[in-house]
């Protein structure tokens, strides 16, 4: 099982629209390398969700619900998608400031490469973070 971040930005589409809709197909990456690490997504794969905008932090957990598949509505056949179903809510936000202050992250893509909507994370990366955000995720009621 690999593991993803995806960004969004909650004005357009956030982790609570996601979780409302349970699942939906991630749309709107243009990016060739973002693309790239798109068409490595496998169903099962655990994906961290990051609200970009005045928020700028991780905030929840979904998981990869469908193999890459090419996007219906984009006509150049070079645009793909994955279906991600909401996981749980972060006990806290993880924000951008306190993973860039954390030398541990000097090399995760989300501090080198603020641009990319979708990147690889380390499971090493992946521990580091859920324990910034207090530990296991939550239902959020």
């Amino acid at each position: 099982m690999k593991r993803w971040l995806v960004k969004s930005d909650p004005d357009e589409y956030s982790a609570a629209d996601l979780e409302r809709d349970r699942q939906t197909a991630w749309t709107g990456v243009k990016n060739p390398l973002a693309q790239k690490h798109l068409q490595a997504m496998s169903p099962g794969d655990a994906v961290l969700v990051y609200h970009t905008g005045d928020e700028k932090a991780v905030v929840a957990t979904a998981r990869v619900a469908s193999a890459p598949r090419l996007d219906p509505a984009e006509r150049s056949g070079r645009t793909n998608v994955v279906d991600l179903a909401f996981g749980a809510w972060l006990p806290k936000p993880v924000p951008l400031a306190e993973i860039k202050a954390d030398p541990f992250f000097r090399d995760f893509a989300l501090v080198r490469m603020s641009r990319l909507s979708v990147m690889p994370v380390s499971d090493e990366q992946w521990k580091r973070l859920l324990e910034m955000a207090g530990g296991e995720t939550s239902r959020r009621g």
